[in-house]
């Protein structure tokens, strides 16, 4: 009967649009929370306290929720449709990570989620269940390795073999007993190039990343000016980085995302930093309306658009920079004096 009701959901969800479903008890074994603790402990998480606030439940699904016995584990592919690290060889454009070059995923996936959990509850009458995409304390990747639809690979993302590294997860935590799919093995081998394409270092080993290093965490979750060491091998990324990712070999059996909301926007590829770094709140807002990118504010962006403008080589965008040296928020303005003096010894 596990296996027959497993069977069903599996089937249902991807009839509304998942591409990888698995299911796995609702347990994680201690190597989870060791790793977690040893992150945490080197203070690897930076700005991302909530990391270290709910570390036990994110450890551990029944100490989220006690009456969970089952895990669904779900993906929906967004494989580009072309090579995504094509942008970092145009210096007047801005780089944006792929998952945020069009509708904000979490919207996407959870309305998918909730589809499948309305259908559960009406097919399971007193069964319960609990949804999630990235909104709390849950190990998304551990949980997606023990349902069997990826790995986490040496830069611990999660790799599939039929959809490469180009997956959203969500999960659903349920009351009912559902048929495990077994775990999905490490098909990493001894390839490091997800650890050597990094730009700024941020592997400490592999499996083990240091997000204070991390562009994806620079861009996006750090709040004050971007640490000098930092800034020239950032290149023109503004938001996000893509390059552990896309080098992964198991790239080879990606293919291009179908859902029409994850199709990205024609004026987020590669969009020109000039056009970028004179945005005000209110322009911000407008044009990242419905997208991730929005999350982090006019005055982050623009001073993450400022770094990319201090390498890209261009007198004319030293103007651009120069504008905002007096910008009334210190880390733009920090940016922009950054930038232009760059460009004055590099140009």
């Amino acid at each position: 009967m596990a296996g027959d009701n497993a069977a069903r959901i599996r089937a249902k969800a991807l009839e509304i649009g998942f591409d990888a479903v698995g299911f796995a008890p609702a347990h994680l074994g201690p190597e989870v929370r060791a790793r977690l603790d040893a992150f945490l402990a080197a203070g690897m998480q930076g700005e991302m306290g909530w990391l270290a606030d709910r570390a036990e439940q994110r450890a551990q699904p029944k100490a989220l929720w006690p009456e969970a016995a089952s895990v669904i584990a779900l993906g929906m592919n967004y494989g580009p449709e072309e090579d995504p690290l094509a942008v970092l060889r145009q210096p007047d454009r801005g780089g944006i990570s792929v998952y945020a070059r069009h509708r904000d995923y979490h919207d996407v996936v959870k309305k998918r989620l909730k589809m499948l959990a309305r259908w559960m509850v009406e097919e399971w009458r007193g069964s319960e269940l609990k949804v999630f995409v990235d909104t709390a304390p849950v190990a998304e990747k551990p949980l997606a390795q023990e349902a069997g639809i990826g790995w986490q690979g040496k830069h611990s993302n999660l790799v599939s073999r039929e959809f490469g590294s180009w997956l959203f997860l969500g999960e659903i935590y349920t009351t009912l007993d559902l048929a495990p799919d077994g775990a999905e093995v490490d098909h990493c081998g001894r390839c490091t190039r997800c650890l050597s394409a990094c730009p700024t270092d941020a592997f400490v080993g592999p499996y083990r990343l240091d997000a204070r290093r991390c562009i994806s965490y620079l861009t996006i979750e750090h709040k004050g000016p971007i640490p000098e060491e930092f800034r020239v091998a950032m290149g023109n990324r503004i938001y996000g980085c893509d390059d552990c990712l896309a080098v992964c070999p198991w790239n080879k059996f990606a293919q291009r995302g179908a859902e029409p909301a994850l199709v990205a926007r024609e004026d987020l590829n590669a969009p020109r930093l000039a056009e970028l770094a004179v945005l005000d709140d209110a322009a911000f807002r407008a044009l990242f309306s419905g997208s991730p990118v929005k999350r982090i504010g006019r005055d982050r962006f623009v001073r993450n658009v400022l770094n990319a403008i201090g390498n890209s080589g261009s007198p004319t965008l030293r103007e651009v920079a120069r504008a905002l040296c007096d910008d009334p928020a210190e880390v733009v303005a920090d940016a922009a004096r950054w930038a232009v003096q760059r460009l004055e010894t590099t140009s």
